[in-house]
């Protein structure tokens, strides 16, 4: 049951992949139909003039190294401190389909409502996995505080 944690753990990771070459997809062919010089791809230049379909890929994957991130870390914790279990790995693929569904809106039609309630329950699914592991973290460290005073 341990390593059944990570399979969530590489589809964000393959997500992530996804998104980036996606990114690039829309940016190269942006630049090449639009036929950009090197001063118009400063990074402040070409935010100015990139389309949503060029730029929400890029936001997109900034979204991808932020809450995930303490995903991350929470699998890692917990593979480490050998937690694992079925609630905490449906509660991950619950993170990923809802962070797949979020990227997806948001490279694509980009509907703000849509996209706010995707990241809202991806984010539960996260904090939902913090809490749970550190109330198990807080109490044996109670638990062995007080068996040792």
């Amino acid at each position: 049951m341990q390593d059944a944690i990570f399979s969530p753990f590489f589809a964000m990771v393959f997500l992530t992949l996804l998104v980036w070459i996606y990114m690039y997809i829309r940016r190269i062919s942006f630049i090449t139909s639009r036929k950009l010089a090197p001063k118009d791809l400063t990074p402040g230049a070409f935010a100015q003039i990139s389309p949503p379909s060029v730029s929400n890929p890029s936001e997109n994957l900034k979204n991808l190294f932020e809450i995930p991130v303490i995903f991350y870390a929470l699998v890692l914790y917990l593979f480490i401190t050998k937690q694992v279990d079925a609630v905490y790995v449906s509660t991950s693929w619950v993170f990923v389909v809802f962070r797949a569904l979020h990227s997806f809106v948001h490279c694509t039609f980009n509907r703000i409502i849509l996209r706010f309630y995707l990241y809202l329950f991806a984010t539960i699914a996260v904090w939902f996995i913090a809490i749970r592991a550190s109330l198990t973290h807080f109490s044996v460290w109670i638990c062995f505080c007080t068996d040792a005073a």
